[in-house]
């Protein structure tokens, strides 16, 4: 027969056990779940090429992860400077200056730049026109101007969107399909958050020269409306690395396979 004190001898035991499966449950649940708080674009950049390479499913010759969001603490702090990514500064900004032009045509931003990389060559229509200047789209039915003046007369608005992507468009697609479904901007503690949302983002060239863009259109809007700079939230359904830029973050040979598709993009 049992008594009371082997029972609870057992109990003692058995607790012991279902508290070790639980820890080790939360551990696993832990380790599985992305991080999505960074400083800057930098340190995201490089945490996400790792992820990818590593945890990537394969992909229409990519290696992708689905449905991706993360925080960026530090927006102006855009610059990209690993090393083996060897990121063009000088292209970013003259493809943030072709969207302050609002000019849909390539050919502004080769006299920005000096050139037209290839990718958008291949992504123009017959009058060398893109849709994914988002400069050209913010601009459309004055987008960017109106979420100007609605954060300035009111900081609690959920209306502060521009609409870049546009499904009802998708005839006008041949060519070239915007990435970027939307930005959307909010007021919280007087500090003015930008979201980003993706349908489509090649974190080696995309995001590179994308967060660097949207990040001075935060700044822009932030001085406009006199909030202080808050932080920079990107969603991304497909985050993705093409399988030409895996395998570059151990490389340390000086002119390895980092820009294998420099002349192509031009970046």
């Amino acid at each position: 027969m049992q008594t009371e004190e082997n029972k609870e001898v057992q109990i003692l035991m058995v607790q012991p056990s279902y508290g070790q499966k639980l820890w080790n449950y939360i551990n696993f649940i832990m380790i599985k779940t992305f991080a999505n708080k960074f400083r800057n674009a930098d340190e995201a950049f490089q945490y996400w090429y790792q992820c990818i390479e590593h945890y990537g499913q394969d992909f229409a010759g990519t290696k992708a992860l689905f449905n991706i969001g993360f925080e960026m603490n530090k927006p102006n702090e855009n610059h990209i400077r690993q090393s083996w990514r060897k990121w063009n500064w000088d292209y970013a900004e003259a493809e943030w200056q072709w969207y302050l032009s609002g000019d849909q045509n390539i050919k502004k931003l080769g006299e920005l730049y000096g050139k037209v990389p290839a990718i958008w060559k291949r992504m123009a229509n017959k009058l060398g026109q893109v849709n994914s200047n988002y400069g050209y789209q913010w601009e459309r039915y004055q987008q960017l101007d109106k979420v100007i003046e609605m954060l300035r007369r009111n900081p609690d608005t959920r209306q502060a969107t521009i609409s870049i992507y546009d499904g009802k468009e998708m005839n006008q697609y041949e060519y070239d399909t915007p990435c970027t479904y939307a930005v959307q901007f909010t007021v919280v503690n007087n500090r003015l958050n930008m979201c980003v949302t993706m349908r489509s983002n090649d974190l080696w060239y995309g995001f590179c020269n994308d967060q660097y863009c949207f990040a001075r259109l935060q700044q822009m809007v932030s001085e406009e409306t006199d909030y202080e700079l808050g932080s920079y939230f990107h969603f991304a359904h497909n985050l993705h690395l093409y399988n030409k830029d895996l395998g570059k973050f151990l490389s340390t040979k000086e002119k390895g396979p980092a820009q294998s598709r420099a002349d192509e993009y031009g970046w």
